[in-house]
């Protein structure tokens, strides 16, 4: 494994691994792909909403929505955004409010919000992350001043348990932030952030598996880290105030490092259907293609053939039909799949 720098870390966009970049933003805290459609949604946090951008060509503005307010249905400083896309609906953390409030994903209507002050079961103390486990039909929220993970129901967002309290043990967090969930491998990736470790935790009931990571600054140690995803083969990706992303194997074990730049990453994002990796660092959102700096991460799967880029979809098209004309060519003998793959990098 090789720590990889990138080149010169001041000058992020002009590296050729960046697709694109978008921004102006003050405290662009939460990043969200939408991989049905193809946008990525940013929490405007500092000015009060959220902004989503296309993902299928050079990052350009789709729309944004915000009802500011102080009131349960408004708009105030929104943190973490998750996209639950068997429900039809965004949810969003509210830091500063202590709540949690989901919008419909269609329309970007206001749907419902929960919470408040406290450590109760529906009450919170600085909620950030929020993770979807479509497998047990659960939302995981991280409540991060109280150093512990509440499990809600999908269906009503009503409470079910929580595990971890304060503490720098096993199974215990100091300030949590950022979650992703490896659904494959059924694990929660928690991170721990004061403790400047990521622990890796059960799906099914919140239980320690194990944990990696230490302060510092060398290759697999962290300063403060914040946000986290998984890519599609179970790799860890995290933001470091170290002015950088690092990347783990599930194991845990350090594979690279992307440097950020003059600012601080903190959140990051996998487009599981496109090979995409967002991360926001000071007032920006970069975009970068994972296949560019972590090999064999964009692998296309044929139930996803549908959610394909139109772009993707036309040339497919097309080499679908010169096959059907030369079918003594070697062009025949390529499966679709590998044809998706080849045009998704074009």
């Amino acid at each position: 494994m090789s720590d990889d720098d990138g080149g010169d870390p001041r000058n992020i966009v002009d590296d050729a691994r960046v697709k694109f970049t978008v921004g102006w933003f003050n405290l662009p805290r939460g990043l969200a792909f939408d991989h049905h459609r193809g946008l990525l949604f940013v929490t405007d946090s500092r000015n009060l909403r959220v902004k989503v951008y296309t993902c299928d060509d050079d990052g350009s503005f789709a729309f944004m929505f915000a009802d500011r307010g102080s009131q349960p249905s408004k708009f105030m400083n929104p943190d973490s955004i998750a996209i639950d896309h068997e429900h039809g609906r965004i949810l969003i953390a509210y830091t500063n409010q202590n709540r949690i409030q989901s919008w419909s994903l269609s329309d970007q209507s206001f749907l419902s919000c929960i919470g408040q002050y406290g450590s109760g079961d529906l009450e919170f103390n600085g909620p950030r992350g929020i993770a979807i486990d479509n497998h047990h039909r659960r939302v995981i929220i991280v409540d991060t001043n109280n150093h512990r993970l509440v499990f809600l129901s999908s269906i009503d967002l009503s409470f079910l348990f929580e595990v971890g309290n304060e503490g720098s043990q096993p199974g215990e967090f100091s300030f949590p932030h950022g979650i992703a969930i490896d659904h494959e491998r059924h694990r929660i990736i928690v991170i721990d952030t004061n403790n400047n470790r990521v622990q890796v935790l059960s799906l099914a009931d919140g239980s320690f598996l194990f944990q990696f990571g230490s302060q510092g600054n060398q290759p697999g140690q962290f300063d403060k880290p914040l946000g986290v995803c998984v890519d599609n083969q179970g790799r860890i990706i995290l933001t470091d105030h170290n002015h950088r992303l690092q990347a783990f194997t599930h194991q845990g074990h350090h594979i690279s490092s992307f440097h950020c730049g003059w600012e601080r990453p903190l959140a990051v994002a996998f487009d599981e259907h496109r090979g995409l990796i967002a991360f926001s660092a000071g007032e920006q959102v970069h975009v970068i293609g994972a296949n560019q700096w972590l090999a064999d991460t964009f692998i296309w799967h044929v139930n996803q053939h549908r959610h394909a880029p139109s772009s993707i979809k036309q040339a497919i098209s097309a080499m679908t039909m010169i096959r059907s004309l030369v079918d003594e060519s070697a062009m025949s003998m390529i499966p679709n799949e590998l044809l998706f793959e080849i045009f998704s990098f074009l």
